[in-house]
């Protein structure tokens, strides 16, 4: 886990000018850099003191965050920024080709949306291929929550990815890691050898030069003139024109009607209650969005996490997401839709039948619930960040490829890395962003997203039920030991260095247990005591099971 400090610990050398001057020449705007006392707006250093907060997955990308908010971004400016710089240097887990669900608050207009951008297969390729390349949905996405809630400009924006895609980015430890495990694939493509491959004939090591220049012209592009030229105007034609190329080993095509036909969608989210607080997340077919809200609201109903014992905890969280993922075989489609309204869900009520057999002493077999769980493919290369700025506005996101490395091709001429539509007959996406307000106050108390396919919402709950319900500090919540029980196997899994004789507790009562590394990656945000109210209260951490990053202004 990596945690910045304040303002001095992440500035170039040479002070406050320099680190002006470094963001506003990426950004093309030098005038007052040198000068002003207190630099202009769209400049780093306009905001003193408390700048807000950043977490996300690659260290690189949490910079260029801070960077914007410093200079005076809103969160959403931020998190545009930060999504683009991810393409750059994730693009294992965050290409522009990749899809996802944003959760956005807008302190000022007091309205908290969803934005589902998640992976869609072409109307002319669905059907035709076991995976099909999915539309790209990042760029048209990221426009749309800028053009509505934006501060900065568009432009100023995209400058540092574009920079650090021409002109070259180390490779961090967060994509050494993919590329190590997706080499295997991405050799048997000769474009994204070209870019990822390093001297040794294999692929490229932490710390090696990273140069994109296809993507860098592509974002260039989009820089000047928005995403419309690659969905729309002149540049969509080429565009899906390589795209089915690129997707042409799994048989599957995009067309210019189908870029021109691609928007994301803004949705109302699945929220449920928490005391004066309200907790909410992404719905379908962002179908671990209602996992996790009906998770918690077993978990806190009659506040039975916050009451019970230590030694207990792991057997309920473990009963809890078993039952969740029962409930989500009758209410998830084959498609990834949802057969009941999302609104319907998450609901105490519904926590409370789910309850019903539920035994402190005992595991209750998966085989006795109903509907029984069933196993459902969940693809965890995935990523997630969070955003909150000094006003208390945030974004929280998960993106996914449906696969490291997406299809495993580059798309000639554009340096995208094509994403994998949902698989065939499945369509869920365990994407997990979750955003926590007391709307009667307009304060923000939290935001988290998580990554890692069955584990996700799992891993957000144990992070949001041992900070939120229990009151532990977010990072001893975030460090605290994960189990999970999907019922599909009827095991539970939990993560090295459990306790032995909590592990023999739980095997007292009747659970099979099997022992993985970790369980899922979480990205997170705590203002326990509100924001704008207090920002002294405001902490962010980054997982210690990843490689990523967290900078926290109130450090």
């Amino acid at each position: 886990m990596t945690r910045h400090k304040r303002h001095k610990a992440l500035r170039p050398p040479g002070g406050l000018a320099a680190a002006c001057l470094a963001f506003a020449a990426a950004a093309g705007i030098l005038t007052g850099c040198e000068t002003a006392p207190t630099p202009p707006l769209g400049t780093v250093g306009h905001i003193q003191g408390f700048i807000g907060d950043v977490a996300a997955d690659e260290p690189q990308a949490v910079e260029v965050a801070r960077q914007v908010l410093s200079a005076g971004g809103s969160a959403v400016d931020a998190a545009v920024a930060l999504d683009f710089t991810l393409a750059v240097t994730l693009p294992s887990r965050a290409s522009l080709g990749a899809g996802g669900v944003c959760l956005v608050y807008d302190m000022p207009t007091q309205k908290l949306q969803v934005l589902d951008f998640t992976p869609k297969a072409s109307a002319e390729g669905a059907g035709k291929s076991a995976v099909p390349v999915a539309i790209p949905g990042e760029p048209r996405a990221m426009f749309a929550m800028h053009s509505k809630y934006g501060h900065l400009l568009w432009e100023q924006l995209l400058a540092p990815a574009e920079n650090l895609a021409r002109n070259g980015t180390p490779v961090s430890k967060s994509l050494a890691r993919d590329l190590a495990l997706g080499s295997g694939l991405l050799a048997k493509d000769p474009e994204a050898m070209r870019v990822f491959g390093g001297k040794d004939g294999g692929v490229l090591h932490d710390g090696d030069n990273l140069v994109q220049a296809d993507l860098g012209v592509l974002i260039g592009r989009l820089r000047a003139s928005g995403p419309g030229d690659m969905y729309d105007g002149m540049l969509a034609p080429a565009v899906a024109r390589r795209f089915s190329e690129a997707g042409q080993a799994t048989e599957s095509a995009l067309s210019a009607n189908d870029l021109r036909d691609y928007q994301p969608d803004w949705k109302d989210p699945i929220s449920v209650p928490f005391g004066a607080d309200t907790l909410h997340f992404a719905p379908p077919p962002a179908a671990a969005g209602p996992v996790a809200a009906e998770m918690w609201l077993m978990l806190t109903k009659d506040n039975r996490y916050a009451d019970a014992k230590d030694a207990d905890r792991d057997h309920l969280f473990a009963e809890v997401s078993m039952r969740a993922f029962a409930d989500r075989a009758g209410w998830l489609g084959a498609s990834g839709d949802d057969s009941v309204a999302a609104k319907d869900i998450a609901t105490e009520a519904k926590a409370t039948d789910l309850m019903a057999n539920y035994s402190d002493a005992q595991h209750t077999p998966a085989s006795s619930l109903k509907p029984e769980p069933v196993p459902l493919p969940e693809n965890p290369a995935a990523t997630s960040f969070v955003v909150v700025d000094r006003e208390g506005s945030a974004v929280a996101c998960a993106l996914t490829m449906n696969n490291l490395f997406g299809l495993g091709r580059m798309v000639r001429g554009t340096g995208i890395v094509a994403a994998a539509a949902p698989l065939k007959g499945s369509g869920v996406t365990a994407l997990v962003p979750m955003l926590v307000v007391n709307h009667d106050k307009a304060q923000l108390k939290f935001a988290a997203a998580a990554s890692g396919g069955a584990a996700a919402p799992a891993a957000l709950m144990t992070v949001a039920v041992e900070s939120l319900a229990a009151g532990q500090p977010l990072a001893e919540a975030m460090a605290a030991k994960r189990v999970l029980d999907t019922g599909a196997p009827d095991v539970l899994v939990y993560e090295k260095g459990l306790a032995t004789e909590t592990v023999n507790a739980l095997k007292a009562k009747d659970h099979k247990v099997f022992e993985i590394p970790s369980l899922g990656i979480v990205n997170a945000v705590s203002c326990r005591d509100g924001l704008p109210k207090d920002p002294e209260s405001c902490t962010a951490v980054t997982d210690p099971r990843g490689t990523g990053a967290a900078f926290a202004s109130s450090s």
